[in-house]
């Protein structure tokens, strides 16, 4: 048996040919994988099951990224070749510089700030830098190996020029690509919430007029000076810059003794834009005797970002942490481009750079850098940061140079534990903005936020902020330090790969809880019986209010691991059980309240009177969960959505927040405040004016559109507390709701059967696996989903070899 699968992985000769039957094969060998090419080229195999899932069999590092990129690009092969004109600087040349930015690789508003940034990147030869230095820094021999693969098997499906997505069938920027373009991707994945947050105060950013030329590009006033925001202005500004509904996820890990077999159990539940270059993409990953992991990748990345093998499960949730920070420089009076450290002047490296235009000139503008990083022109709309003849501030980004992803996640797939998991973490040091769960087949639970952070200590940011620094970090995290003081600098901890960063040790960690759970908060509290304390501010908050979907979580996870004898099945129904905990806090309330307003109204924004009495029946009969068949869900989405906006959060409740009993407070709702008998009348004429029931189903406007078909969508607002996030978009021009464009992504529900041999996991990509309309796996998930339905992942080779969807395709680099 083991030969047999040996012959299927080394005879892969034939180029895309499919085979109706394969061989019989067993586990994995236990040799060491080769780590080279054979001379014949490139190879691999891809066994297709149910929904179209690859499960890729290679001998090599090579191989294996071969066939992936190969598997990657028949399924996205145009969204991944936007997001590669994206990162060579082309959105201007292909689609016009004013056009709004796409890739989802920053956060540019326009190609023309996206391309000045990645060209830049480009031709300071940044990537290439990092590839060049020893691991752990750079990336190990397996990792390059994966992503030159990778860009083979990518060129080698489109030499056959069989694309039939309509967005990109006969675009001239639709092109190959190198080692240096995976490699790259992953950077800029790794600095989406640092330098691919500013990318248009980066590109815009120029010295006060008149002082130095500037290449054409616009200057900014030089009378202006930074304002000092107040705390609620700060941390609104770290929301709108790190907040979702950019990223966001939720995962548990319960450990053995809550299961039904001893062994752990975990459901991992990012929220991802549903279209782009964040979308995940399914696949199992094997190499004989080296390497067997499943899951799903960050599209254009070659390995497994969240996933399981027969060992271990993990997945991520987007962080607390701030991953970057600012430096206020003290400039030359002379010269508004040179910065004083220590008395010393240091001028700014001048990075020019050039885009091509489509229909157009070329646009050339200058950006200016500093040993810190780029100098930048706002903080966000909150913060603004002027460039002045005395002060600038720069940013520090250190993902900005981290392209330790890819072997942090390799390190995850060989993992025999969540020991190994940890281990991974502290070598490779990768993680950019996430935390990580995970539990194993011994019945250990992990949480650890261990992340890629500035070193800001507590201590550091008391003696070096600046009076601006002072009120950003206690409120928001964020770090605004003097870039004249040597003394400032951030150091180095033991332990960690580069200067300036945190070292393993300071990682908020939690071992062997009977759970760990996140919510995109902070570490505090992963679990309410054993808080977490004693982190620096960057990490994030102790002893503050939850959001309401971390509060819902921790309440529906402890009384899971309460109950105990959990289950894989038990996951899946917390995934889907849409209960919204700010229902289960303020629907009474609210339905109280409402019986008593004058006449069954209440007057809106606007002065007018709006009868208010059928609203209240529908919450009172509301199930208070977000199916697609819930009646008053979408009445009360868009009335609490008001509510926030009208009702300061410190009047919102009667009872206020106890860091003594966090997960039950805040509660009563304040019905008394001014705004909510607005926020009432307002969401009603709202619905009215658009011709919704207020009584509607919720299925009936949250949806998406596949095929011609119309598909309502599970799930509800983070802000609600709703596990199984779910953002429509309200287009009240547009005669109310559109297709959703953000939420729950891949799902997977993961644990071991009682011999510990096979994974049992259930899985779902919500959004499916191709973007091709043309594709048979454009909707297929998509489906599943709408009647929240599951795939039974297929991980060991009697499951793969049994599917009756089984297809194989040999596939063979071209010399």
């Amino acid at each position: 048996m083991r030969s047999r699968l040996r012959r299927l992985v080394l005879g892969a000769t034939a180029v895309f040919t499919a085979a109706s039957a394969l061989p019989a094969a067993a586990a994995p060998s236990q040799g060491r994988a080769e780590q080279h090419p054979s001379r014949d080229g490139m190879s691999a195999v891809i066994r297709y099951t149910e929904y179209g899932i690859p499960h890729i069999l290679a001998k090599n590092y090579a191989d294996l990224g071969f066939g992936t990129g190969w598997a990657q690009a028949a399924d996205e092969v145009c969204t991944l070749a936007d997001g590669f004109v994206t990162l060579r600087g082309e959105r201007s040349r292909y689609f016009g510089a004013d056009a709004a930015a796409g890739g989802e690789l920053s956060a540019a508003r326009t190609n023309l700030a996206s391309d000045l940034y990645f060209r830049g990147v480009r031709e300071t030869r940044t990537v290439r830098k990092l590839l060049a230095e020893p691991a752990p820094v750079g990336p190990s021999r397996e990792a390059r190996d994966l992503m030159r693969g990778w860009a083979a098997g990518y060129n080698a499906w489109l030499r056959q020029r069989k694309i039939t997505d309509p967005a990109c069938a006969g675009a001239s920027w639709v092109r190959p690509v190198t080692e240096l373009d995976v490699a790259a991707r992953g950077l800029a994945i790794a600095s989406i919430s640092g330098e691919g947050r500013f990318v248009d105060t980066i590109t815009t950013a120029q010295p006060p007029a008149g002082s130095v030329p500037a290449s054409g590009a616009p200057s900014a006033p030089s009378a202006r000076s930074a304002r000092t925001p107040d705390a609620k202005a700060a941390a609104k500004a770290a929301d709108e810059l790190w907040g979702e509904p950019g990223m966001g996820s939720n995962a548990v890990a319960f450990r053995g003794d809550t299961t039904a077999n001893g062994r752990g159990l975990l459901l991992g539940n990012p929220h991802y834009p549903w279209q782009g270059g964040r979308r995940f993409w399914q696949s199992q990953q094997t190499i004989p005797g080296e390497l067997n992991v499943s899951g799903g990748s960050l599209l254009g990345t070659p390995a497994i970002s969240i996933g399981f093998n027969a060992h271990v499960a993990w997945s991520h949730t987007v962080s607390t942490g701030v991953p970057a920070n600012f430096h206020q420089l003290t400039l030359d009076p002379a010269d508004p481009t040179t910065y004083l450290v220590d008395g010393r002047p240091e001028r700014m490296k001048k990075r020019t750079v050039t885009v091509a235009v489509k229909d157009g000139a070329p646009v050339t503008r200058t950006q200016w850098w500093t040993r810190y990083g780029p100098v930048v022109a706002s903080l966000s709309s909150q913060v603004p940061l002027p460039w002045t003849a005395t002060t600038a501030y720069a940013l520090h980004d250190p993902n900005a140079a981290n392209l330790r992803f890819a072997d942090t996640s390799l390190g995850f797939g060989k993992a025999r534990g969540t020991d190994d998991v940890l281990a991974s973490l502290a070598r490779h040091q990768g993680i950019p903005w996430v935390n990580t769960i995970a539990a194993d087949r011994a019945g250990h639970s992990l949480f650890t936020q261990s992340q890629v952070l500035p070193r800001i200590t507590d201590e550091v940011a008391e003696r070096c902020s600046t009076a601006l620094g002072r009120t950003t970090y206690p409120a928001s995290g964020i770090a605004i330090l003097d870039g004249s003081r040597g003394d400032c600098a951030l150091g180095s901890d033991p332990g960690a790969v580069v200067p300036g960063i945190f070292g393993p040790a300071r990682m908020p960690t939690l071992k062997d809880a009977p759970y760990v759970e996140n919510s995109n908060g902070t570490a505090w509290m992963t679990n309410a019986d054993r808080p977490i304390t004693g982190y620096e501010r960057v990490f994030g908050t102790v002893g503050t209010p939850l959001g309401l979907r971390t509060r819902g979580a921790v309440e529906d996870v402890a009384a899971m691991a309460d109950r105990g004898r959990l289950t894989v099945r038990d996951l899946q129904r917390q995934q889907f059980a849409n209960r919204v905990p700010a229902g289960d806090l303020a629907a009474e309330d609210v339905t109280r309240a409402c019986a008593t307003l004058p006449g069954g109204t209440a007057t809106g924004s606007g002065g007018k009177a709006v009868d208010v009495s059928e609203a209240c029946a529908v919450l009172k009969a509301w199930d208070r969960t977000m199916d697609t068949g819930s009646r008053g869900a979408l009445l009360f989405d868009r009335f609490w959505r008001k509510l926030e906006q009208a009702v300061p959060p410190e009047q919102l409740w009667k009872v206020p927040f106890s860091a003594a009993d966090p997960v039950r407070t805040p509660h009563t709702l304040n019905t008394d405040a001014p705004g909510f008998a607005g926020a009432l009348a307002d969401a009603v004429a709202e619905l009215r004016a658009a011709g919704i029931a207020l009584d509607a189903p919720l299925g009936a406007h949250q949806f998406v559109v596949r095929g011609g078909e119309r598909l309502p969508v599970p799930g509800g607002a983070g802000r609600l507390g709703v596990w199984n996030v779910i953002e429509p978009t309200w287009n009240p021009a547009g005669g109310g709701y559109t297709e959703v464009p953000f939420g729950s992504s891949h799902l997977q529900a993961v644990g071991w059967d009682g011999s510990g041999r096979c994974p049992v996991a259930r899985t779902l990509l919500t959004y499916s696996q191709s973007s091709n309309p043309e594709s048979p796996h454009f909707a297929d998930q998509t489906r599943l989903f709408s009647g929240e339905k599951w795939v039974t992942s297929r991980f060991c080779e009697k499951d793969i070899l049994s599917s009756p969807k089984l297809k194989v395709v040999r596939v063979r680099e071209r010399r």
